[in-house]
């Protein structure tokens, strides 16, 4: 007898449940991947020794975010974070390069942060390690006492450019918004806004706007969703977003973030979706009020379809080498 359906393949449905194993959010498997981010990485990763210190915020975030700071050695962690602070010498003659340094690769003396700086010519801070040693700091729950909050602000201030936008270390880099965002989150943990001219930073983000409404790396070039987010989670850090934009303007900026959603989000209009979207288009709908007007479901199933189910980790894309950041 000819069935009025369609009867599923064996074969059909091992795929079927594999799919649905393949969702399971593996947690115990992340937890393990972000503990070998803070103690070994593969051979791939050895050109980010420089930045070392960023690949810890991403390993101690995603363990903070799973509930499991627990399994790491947090006054350690916190000696070595203070070892990477550059400290102004006695007479003060390199406070503009101070803040943090992204590893020991200079082999500078072990120093917690608890005496004078020593002099070396390629020794300063970076912005983006500052903002991360700041935030590791928190979320290992240290009070932030060691900081020498003067020397960070002053160091930060020798960075920006007239235009507003930030260098990344004093002998000069890209300038871009991801450093202003950088600047901005250092200013708002220590509580104290002379690390920057603000109304700079400020001109700076509103002429980042594009044509097409999203937010840009500087003015005149393409919206991207990690710049967006940066312009606007550094307004909302200084209490100015809807003093900056309008609110037909904001309204125009949640549309074009609410369409980068795919499955996963983009974060330029036709490109494929990545992993790393879903936090910064994700966050900066959160940021504008309407987060909960994405599909929730088909941004976790993609999420979880690039999990590594053998070491854990979260790829780009499925299929791929999970990344720890």
């Amino acid at each position: 007898m000819e069935l009025p359906f369609k009867m599923a393949e064996e074969g059909e449905v091992n795929d079927s449940l594999a799919e649905f194993e393949r969702l399971e959010f593996l947690r115990d498997r992340h937890v393990r991947f972000f503990q070998r981010c803070l103690h070994v990485l593969p051979e791939r990763y050895s050109s980010l020794e420089t930045s070392r210190l960023t690949i810890a915020f991403f390993a101690l975030s995603g363990l903070d975010m799973l509930d499991a700071l627990d399994v790491v050695e947090k006054a350690d962690l916190i000696e070595w974070i203070y070892s990477l602070q550059v400290l102004p010498m006695e007479d003060n003659s390199n406070l503009s390069r101070c803040g943090f340094r992204g590893s020991s690769h200079l082999g500078l003396p072990y120093n917690p942060s608890k005496g004078l700086g020593v002099l070396h010519p390629y020794d300063s801070g970076h912005v983006a390690m500052t903002y991360t040693g700041l935030a590791c700091l928190i979320i290992l729950g240290d009070d932030l006492g060691r900081i020498n909050k003067e020397a960070c602000l002053a160091g930060l201030r020798a960075l920006q450019l007239e235009d507003g936008s930030f260098y990344a270390v004093p002998e000069g880099s890209e300038n871009d918004m991801r450093f202003v965002y950088c600047a901005s989150c250092i200013c708002y943990v220590l509580d104290d806004w002379s690390g920057m001219d603000v109304k700079k930073a400020i001109d700076y983000i509103r002429k980042s706007m594009s044509y097409d409404n999203g937010l840009a790396q500087g003015a005149g070039l393409e919206s991207h969703g990690g710049s967006t987010f940066c312009a606007i989670a550094s307004l909302c850090l200084m209490g100015k977003l809807e003093e900056v934009f309008s609110e037909k303007e904001l309204n125009r900026i949640r549309r074009w973030c609410i369409m980068r959603q795919q499955t996963g989000f983009h974060g330029r209009p036709n490109k494929p979706v990545d992993t790393c979207y879903s936090f910064w288009v994700g966050a900066t709908l959160k940021l504008l009020d309407i987060f909960q007007y994405t599909d929730f479901e088909k941004n976790r199933n993609y999420i979880l379809s690039t999990q590594d189910r053998l070491v854990g980790g979260f790829a780009k894309w499925p299929d791929s080498h999970p990344d720890s950041n």
